[in-house]
Order: structure tokens, then C-alpha cells, then sequence
């Protein structure tokens, strides 16, 4: 038996027929908005000043996700700087010498 599925986007604002999702980011948060033609073309107009005046950044907004690789390396250093009396914290960012130290100590294992 075939099915036949149909998906009907409704504008956020006013429930009309939806004609694009726009996506954007504000505050390192980022949103989706199904919108009419009329809406999105509000929606554009209104940012337009911001937008002439804005930086485009290379990068997504947030931070990547760690990976499980990058966690235990986080912590091996951490370890060995503890065994060899280099003050380093718990949590937050190893400082890079704190690294290079690592790495140019276990080079080779």
C-alpha cells in the first residue's frame, strides 16, 4: 500500500500558509521561523539596517561539541602535569605551554 504524506508549514506569527523556514542566530542562540512571503519579507526589511552595519563571522555560533577523544587527552594531560608539580585546574582550559609540555614529553610513546 502507498502513503502519500503531506507537510503544511503555518507562519509562526499569524497561521497563515507558510511559505520558508528562515534560520538565524541572535545571542549565541539559534531559531527557526516558518513564515508567509509577506512575513519573511517584514522580517528582512527589519534587519536590514543591522545587517549593513554587521560583521559576518567564519564560524557557527556556540562552541563545537567535545568529543570523548579530546575529554580523555584533556584529562591525561591534566594527570601528567599534576605527577610532574605543574599547577593546572580541575576544569576550564589547560594553558597551551601546559600542552606543549605534554606533548614534547610523551613524544615518541
Amino acid at each position: 500500500m502507498a502513503q502519500k504524506v503531506t507537510v503544511a508549514l503555518e507562519d509562526d506569527l499569524d497561521g497563515s500558509p507558510a511559505d520558508e523556514t528562515m534560520r538565524f542566530a541572535f545571542e549565541g542562540a539559534e531559531y527557526e521561523i516558518d513564515l508567509s512571503t509577506k512575513n519573511a519579507s517584514k522580517f528582512r526589511k527589519q534587519l536590514a539596517p543591522f545587517v549593513e552595519h554587521a560583521r559576518r563571522t567564519s564560524r557557527g555560533v556556540g562552541r563545537p561539541a567535545r568529543t570523548a577523544a579530546s575529554r580523555q587527552r584533556s584529562g591525561e594531560i591534566r594527570a601528567w602535569a599534576k605527577q610532574h608539580g605543574i599547577a593546572v585546574s580541575d576544569r576550564g582550559r589547560i594553558p597551551a605551554r601546559v600542552a606543549e609540555q605534554y606533548q614534547t614529553a610523551t613524544r615518541g610513546r
